[in-house]
C-alpha cells in the first residue's frame, strides 16, 4: 500500500485499535478512535487538536453550526469549544477510524514565526471560528502515517514523534486554511482577548458571571467581547459558561462519589432544579439517569 494512503493508515490504526473505543497510545499526544456502528450524540469540550478521519463519517455541532467530515478530512480545534458529535457512517465491515493529535497552540505560533509567515490581511478573515474542517493533502497524510508507524518503535517515538507533530503544524499552516490557523494561534487570541476570556471562565467556573468583569479581564469592551466571543465560539459568554459548568458537573458525577445537588453546587449552581432542567436539556436525561446510562455503556 502507498505510504500516506488512507488504506495504509487504516491498516495501522486498525491493528493498534482492533476493538471499538478510544485509546490513548504510547505517544502522549496521539489517540485513536474506532466505532463499528453509528453512535449516539456525545457532548463534550473540543480541546486544541487535529483529528484526521481515516474511514467513516462524523458530524460535529458547534452551537448552531453543523460540520460534517469524512475519510480524508480533518477537524482542527484551536480553543476549548463546547460541542456535540455523532458518528454518522460506520459498520463492522468498514468501521469509523480517526487519529486525534493534541495540539499546542504555543508550538503552532512558534512554527509560524520560524516560517516567517506573513500575517494575513484581517479583511480576508471576517470571523475566527474556534474549529474548522479541511481536506488532508498527501504530505499531511504521510506525516500522520509516519507518526502511527512509530507506535511499533517506542524507542524512536520519544525522539521523533514531537518532530512529526511540528511537521503537522507546518503542513497545516502551509495549507489552504493556514491563514485561519495563523490568525487563531498567533494573532487571534491575543488581539481579540477571547483566549483570555475563556481562561478566565474556566478558572472562575463556580462564580456568577458579570460580563463587565469578564470584559475587563479580557481587556475588551462589553460589546466587543460579545461580538468577538461569538465569532470564535458560535455562542455568547453566558451560554459558554453554562456548557462548561454542565460538562464539569457531568465529570464530577461520573468520577466521584457525589450526588447531583453537590455537583451542582460545586460548579456554581444555586438552584438544583435549574441545574437538573439545564442538564436534561443539554444531555437528554436527568443527571443521575444520564450517569447510570453512561456507566452501563462503559
Amino acid at each position: 500500500m502507498e505510504v500516506g494512503s488512507l488504506e495504509a493508515i487504516a491498516a495501522l490504526a486498525g491493528r493498534h485499535l482492533p476493538d471499538d473505543g478510544r485509546r490513548q497510545t504510547a505517544i502522549p499526544f496521539l489517540s485513536l478512535i474506532r466505532a463499528g456502528r453509528r453512535g449516539a450524540v456525545n457532548r463534550g469540550v473540543l480541546q486544541p487538536s487535529f483529528c484526521l478521519v481515516i474511514a467513516g463519517c462524523k458530524e460535529t455541532h458547534l452551537a448552531q453550526q453543523v460540520i460534517r467530515y469524512g475519510a480524508g478530512d480533518f477537524l482542527v480545534a484551536v480553543i476549548d469549544t463546547p460541542s456535540s458529535g455523532q458518528i454518522v457512517r460506520a459498520s463492522r465491515a468498514v468501521p469509523y477510524l480517526a487519529a486525534s493529535i493534541a495540539l499546542d497552540v504555543a508550538e503552532i505560533a512558534a512554527v509560524a514565526l520560524e516560517m516567517a509567515m506573513a500575517p494575513p490581511p484581517a479583511a480576508r478573515i471576517k470571523t475566527l471560528p474556534g474549529a474548522f474542517v479541511g481536506r488532508a493533502d498527501a504530505e499531511l497524510r504521510e506525516a500522520v502515517h509516519r507518526l502511527l508507524r512509530l507506535l511499533d518503535a517506542p524507542r524512536d517515538a520519544a525522539f521523533l514523534a514531537p518532530a512529526i507533530r511540528r511537521e503537522i503544524a507546518y503542513r497545516l499552516l502551509s495549507g489552504e486554511h493556514g491563514a485561519l490557523l495563523y490568525r487563531n494561534a498567533v494573532a487571534g487570541q491575543g488581539e481579540q482577548g477571547v483566549g483570555r476570556a475563556i481562561a478566565w471562565l474556566r478558572t472562575h467556573l463556580d462564580r456568577p458571571l458579570r460580563v463587565e468583569e469578564l470584559a475587563q479581564a479580557s481587556n475588551m469592551s462589553v460589546s466587543s467581547l460579545h461580538h468577538k466571543f461569538k465569532a470564535v465560539t458560535n455562542m455568547g459568554p453566558l451560554q459558554y459558561q453554562k456548557q462548561l459548568r454542565l460538562q464539569a458537573a457531568r465529570q464530577l458525577l461520573l468520577t466521584g462519589d457525589i450526588d447531583a445537588g453537590h455537583a451542582a453546587a460545586r460548579v456554581g449552581y444555586e438552584s438544583q432544579s435549574q441545574f437538573s432542567r439545564e442538564y436534561r436539556r443539554l444531555f437528554g436525561a436527568p443527571p443521575m439517569q444520564d450517569v447510570r446510562s453512561l456507566r452501563a455503556a462503559e
